[in-house]
């Protein structure tokens, strides 16, 4: 028997870069997986393709991070399809980068709704439908402990406000056995941010292993702390970035 065996996640943001390896680890050890996309359907598709691969059942559902209404739609629609909820992973996130003088209201609204409120409106939702051995996983950054250059004052606010958030989690599910853990990447090889851009050797240089992460990386931690291996791990932050923030 696979780790996660007869375990259902949803994962916001499944389609491309770290949630689609996610999402794909997940299936590899035995989980059933429901995942969110913004825009590519064919992209989804892929990841579905991915998933029934490794034997498992995958439903993809195109939803709106910054829009509560969605968000609560994928987690109902996970609980009518596979009958429970044992794994949310909060993987959608944006990133902006401004100079302090010319960020809006707006920006900041639509960060903190994307970044932060998502999750917390998520883990509210989910939480209600997982038993004991319930997982949440959220997908924080390293920038909310460390910002090294201008430009992420906003980005870095939401980040740091999921450490506050996991830590109440953590204490408001402990009791039903239900565990709540930040993961925080640091560079990380994507689309958005790929290893091999013009600027990727400045980035690198600042870790102490001299190089990005892999997607896959990410993914394994992740799956870690969705496993039984993990059940004694609760309101911690899990820094994972090559020693960038030591």
């Amino acid at each position: 028997m696979k780790r996660l065996e007869n375990k259902v996640a949803l994962v916001t943001g499944g389609s491309r870069g770290m949630g689609a390896a996610i999402v794909e680890r997940l299936a590899e050890e035995g989980a059933d997986v429901v995942f969110t996309y913004s825009k590519s359907k064919e992209r989804a598709d892929e990841v579905i393709a991915r998933v029934v691969r490794h034997g498992r059942k995958a439903l993809a559902l195109q939803a709106d991070n910054a829009v509560v209404e969605d968000i609560l739609q994928a987690v109902e629609t996970t609980v009518q399809q596979f009958g429970r909820i044992d794994i949310l992973v909060n993987n959608a996130g944006m990133y902006q980068y401004k100079m302090l003088e010319d960020y809006t209201l707006e920006d900041y609204d639509l960060m903190m709704a994307v970044n932060t409120k998502a999750v917390f409106v998520a883990s509210q939702a989910a939480a209600k439908h997982m038993q004991a051995g319930g997982r949440i996983i959220t997908i924080g950054s390293n920038m909310a402990d460390r910002v090294v250059s201008p430009g992420g004052t906003l980005y870095s606010m939401s980040k740091s406000a999921l450490i506050g958030l996991n830590k109440g989690l953590a204490r408001d599910l402990g009791s039903k056995g239900i565990t709540a853990n930040l993961v925080q990447p640091g560079p990380i090889d994507t689309e958005m941010n790929p290893a091999d851009s013009s600027h990727a050797p400045t980035i690198a240089s600042y870790t102490a292993l001299g190089r990005y992460g892999k997607t896959t990386e990410i993914a394994s931690l992740v799956s870690f702390l969705a496993g039984p291996e993990s059940s004694f791990i609760t309101g911690t932050a899990q820094t994972i970035d090559a020693g960038y923030n030591s």
